[in-house]
């Protein structure tokens, strides 16, 4: 009965004739999933470069024993976190990461000071865009 009662009422708020809603006495069909609209943000492209660039002083830094650890794994982690990402835009960013990372791994196999010159151009480059971001968009 309750279900008669709420196609009738759905039926007259979007002007559907009520007779018929009475009569369809069948379930009501799913209601497809929401489409969840991919936002980006301003900064999305810097914020792009910055992690391709965090996971190259990550390999850069790592392989030229710089002592700090997961440091710039765990910046970008810190980023992703305070990001909240959708799932979608998540994954570009890791996905950036990853390939900053990879590039310079097939690159350097040892520390050299070609190695440590590019860590050290790379890690200026991420303070820029880090300025950059957080001057113009920072909260």
């Amino acid at each position: 009965m309750k279900l008669k009662s709420l196609a009738l009422a759905a039926s007259i708020a979007i002007g559907t004739n009520p007779a018929a809603a009475q009569e369809n006495t069948e379930e009501p069909a799913a209601e497809p999933a929401p489409v969840v609209r991919e936002t980006t943000a301003p900064y999305d492209e810097k914020l792009l470069r910055l992690s391709e660039v965090l996971g190259s002083v990550h390999y850069l830094r790592t392989l030229c024993r710089s002592g700090e650890g997961t440091r710039w794994r765990d910046t970008m982690s810190a980023i992703i976190e305070a990001e909240r990402p959708t799932p979608n835009r998540k994954a570009r960013l890791i996905a950036r990461f990853n390939r900053g990372y990879r590039a310079f791994n097939q690159v350097y196999n040892t520390c050299t000071e070609s190695a440590v010159l590019a860590g050290e151009r790379y890690t200026k480059e991420g303070q820029t865009l880090s300025t950059q971001i957080t001057t113009r968009y920072g909260r």
